[in-house]
């Protein structure tokens, strides 16, 4: 049975991450700031909480595990959103490499996908300014300090546009670098899904120190 850390676990999607990896039997611990919003039960789960700011802390929680999944989100609606994001992120990355572990992946955003060639969906104008700084913040982490990293394997799973509640079907597309869209021109994913996706590349990787995407 695979060890595994899930950062952030109480959100929206890391919940589905959480419910979709103890349902395979999978060992997890949660890392989270309020371990009362975690609401999954299960004798494979350990709550844990930690101030994952500190490079020295991360490093505590994840040694000895053999991945670690991060969907860290200093919350959409905190005012710094933005600078906290580029803050904290780079210390669980040194955390997570300082604890020794191989593989890291990341619950990533949208923003830095194409949508036609040079034209990111960050680009666009059609993200709400009240999500721009997170979004923002998470894609410049992505852009300037993960392509950058040679030291770990690392993944950056972007959603697609549009990610929401629905069913796991299992039948999507994946891809690299570009929006994935319909024949209706939408992009779309529903969180049950995407946490398979997930779950899967944990379990068989097939993406090593790049990102990749998963639409409909």
């Amino acid at each position: 049975m695979k060890e595994i850390v899930l950062i952030g676990a109480s959100g929206f999607v890391s919940s589905a991450i959480l419910k979709e990896a103890l349902s395979r039997g999978y060992k997890v611990k949660a890392v989270v700031r309020n371990p009362e919003k975690v609401t999954e039960q299960s004798p494979d789960l350990t709550v844990v909480k930690a101030d994952v700011s500190s490079a020295d802390t991360v490093a505590g929680v994840v040694k000895g595990a053999d991945a670690v999944i991060s969907a860290y989100n200093p919350g959409w609606k905190n005012p710094d959103i933005y600078d906290e994001t580029l803050a904290v992120y780079p210390a669980i990355l040194k955390g997570v490499k300082q604890a020794g572990i191989k593989r890291l992946q990341i619950v990533g955003g949208a923003g830095t996908l194409f949508v036609a060639p040079g034209l990111r969906v960050v680009d666009t104008g059609s993200i709400p300014a009240e999500i721009m700084g997170g979004v923002k913040s998470l894609g410049e982490f992505y852009l300037n300090t993960l392509t950058n990293e040679k030291e770990i394997d690392w993944v950056f799973f972007s959603p697609a546009g549009n990610i929401a509640p629905g069913e796991r079907t299992g039948n999507y597309r994946l891809g690299k670098d570009d929006l994935i869209v319909d024949a209706d021109g939408n992009s779309h994913i529903s969180v049950e899904d995407y946490a398979k996706a997930m779950v899967d590349e944990l379990e068989n990787p097939q993406h090593h120190q790049e990102r990749f995407t998963i639409g409909y």
